[in-house]
């Protein structure tokens, strides 16, 4: 008959005994960053996703879906009372936020942030022209936090 565990495994017993009687203080900087991990879990729930609710590239006629003939494309977004509209351009995108407010506008890809930038008094924006694949929009105001749904711009 075998003993178990088996005696290779008394070393590795041993350590791991020694690991959990007291393992020490735990540094600063893990906790530090144990805490701001854990403050991101709910990031995305104070924001209110809204829908596309308008594309230009997509104008319903009797014959089904067909692309727009102008040079720009027109999108818009909604939640609630909350409205963005953009327009993009080989140029970039400008945009506008109803209610209109000041604040900040960010631009992610799934790969993360590629660019930020301000919203005037009266709810303009404009920033460079968007890469290719999924972007979305996260505006930011004193008095709501909305992020566009994920759309192909290009």
């Amino acid at each position: 008959m075998e003993l178990w565990p088996p005696a290779a495994d008394d070393a590795l017993l041993a350590e791991l005994r020694a690991a959990l009687r007291d393992p020490g203080p735990v540094p600063e900087e893990f906790l530090a960053a144990a805490l701001a991990a854990f403050s991101w879990r709910t990031v995305d729930a104070e924001l209110a996703v809204a829908a596309l609710t308008f594309d230009s590239a997509c104008d319903l006629e009797p014959a089904g879906l067909t692309r727009s003939t102008g040079s720009a494309r027109t999108l818009t977004f909604r939640t609630g009372p909350v409205v963005v509209e953009i327009e993009v351009t080989p140029a970039g995108i400008v945009g506008q936020l109803a209610p209109a407010r000041g604040g900040r506008v960010t631009a992610r890809t799934p790969a993360g942030r590629y660019e930020e930038v301000p919203v005037d008094a009266v709810g303009f924006f404009s920033m460079g022209s968007p890469p290719a694949g999924p972007v979305q929009l996260c505006a930011r105001t004193a008095e709501y936090a909305v992020a566009t749904a994920w759309v192909s711009l290009r």
